[in-house]
């Protein structure tokens, strides 16, 4: 079964809670519930609404109408018009893009960090990464050993796995790939590598950090050598690649903040080659309602506050955490997802529902 939370409001506490809330040691225990993973078949929400805290009437206009309607939309709390909030969101992530993983931590109190590493898990490109480069190692061999000079032989071995990052301008999800995929160790040998990670970012400024801290991370061979990882400038909404490009398409903590997730959903569809897999992680809502309580206090009271004292800059933060209220439900998102085209569609919820990660495959 499926369940939707309706969000609770920020109440006043005590501030041991809030203490509590920012508590490491509290939330490491909070993760340790991870995951549940539901399906929502490829009918409308209101067919699933006596089961469903939400009138029938409100679950026909959510699964039926379009992320963006009319001349405007939100931003945060805020009705702002289409044109103005991608702007808007671009000049949140310019001031915080040098303390991009301090803002993070900020909005997740640290798991951001053990919700991507599930994330990596979930995709499979460690262990695949290690099969495809076997098999490719293996064929290089013998078409050696045959004296297999055929060009297009060989070059069937290169970028057997294609990773999109989207949103992921600063890196922190394309370098997990990158050490899972074993690119670094890699890159001492000649030729393109076989795995291959392009990190896609509508902000110049949040590719900049990612591309500086890439390079001195790896140094410059996964760029120039064996082209394993790269920048490149886009929107989510019209990406700059053709069709049927990418294995794997992730966004983390991206989606809510794309002007038109419809659109978003589509173009992530058209890049991926048929059978590819896409994967979202963003922050949802809360299953449990004493957490959402809690949850909600910590949002609401405390990272604004941390944001205008570490960072001198409390309106980006209280539009992030605004933004996680008006974004889709879980089961609001699967049903977009549907819509897009995508099959096999479902999402896995981690700490409660503080975020959840939805899956779905191109179809073949």
């Amino acid at each position: 079964t499926t369940h939707t939370t309706a969000t609770t409001r920020p109440a006043h506490c005590p501030s041991s809670i809030l203490i509590a809330m920012a508590s490491t040691s509290l939330c490491r225990r909070i993760a340790a519930t991870c995951t549940r993973t539901a399906t929502l078949p490829r009918r409308s929400l209101a067919s699933s609404s006596s089961r469903l805290p939400f009138s029938s009437a409100a679950s026909q206009e959510t699964s039926s109408s379009p992320y963006v309607s009319g001349p405007t939309t939100h931003f945060g709390y805020e009705s702002v018009s289409i044109n103005e909030k991608e702007g808007r969101v671009r000049q949140v992530f310019e001031n915080v893009a040098n303390d991009y993983d301090v803002m993070n931590d900020f909005m997740s109190a640290g798991l951001h960090r053990y919700w991507k590493d599930e994330l990596l898990r979930m995709t499979g490109v460690g262990p695949m990464s290690k099969a495809l480069r076997r098999r490719a190692s293996m064929k290089y061999a013998s078409d050696l050993n045959n004296n297999n000079d055929d060009d297009d032989t060989i070059d069937d071995s290169k970028a057997l796995l294609s990773i999109l990052d989207v949103a992921g301008g600063t890196g922190d999800v394309a370098f997990r790939f990158v050490d899972a995929a074993n690119c670094e160790e890699r890159s001492k040998s000649s030729g393109k590598d076989e795995v291959n990670v392009t990190v896609c970012d509508i902000n110049p400024e949040m590719l900049r950090v990612g591309e500086s801290r890439a390079r001195k991370r790896y140094g410059s061979e996964l760029f120039d050598e064996t082209c394993a990882l790269k920048f490149v400038e886009g929107n989510a909404q019209c990406l700059p690649f053709e069709d049927n490009s990418f294995d794997l398409y992730t966004i983390a903590f991206g989606l809510r903040n794309v002007t038109d997730v419809d659109m978003a959903l589509r173009d992530a569809l058209r890049v991926l080659k048929p059978g590819g897999r896409f994967l979202c992680l963003e922050f949802s809502h809360v299953q449990n309602v004493p957490l959402a309580q809690l949850y909600d206090i910590y949002s609401f009271h405390v990272i604004p506050k941390l944001g205008e004292v570490v960072a001198n800059d409390r309106d980006s933060y209280q539009y992030l955490v605004e933004s996680i209220r008006k974004f889709c439900t879980q089961d609001e998102l699967v049903t977009r997802m549907n819509t897009a085209g995508f099959e096999g569609v479902k999402y896995t919820n981690m700490t409660q529902g503080i975020v959840a990660v939805h899956e779905g495959w191109k179809p073949l």
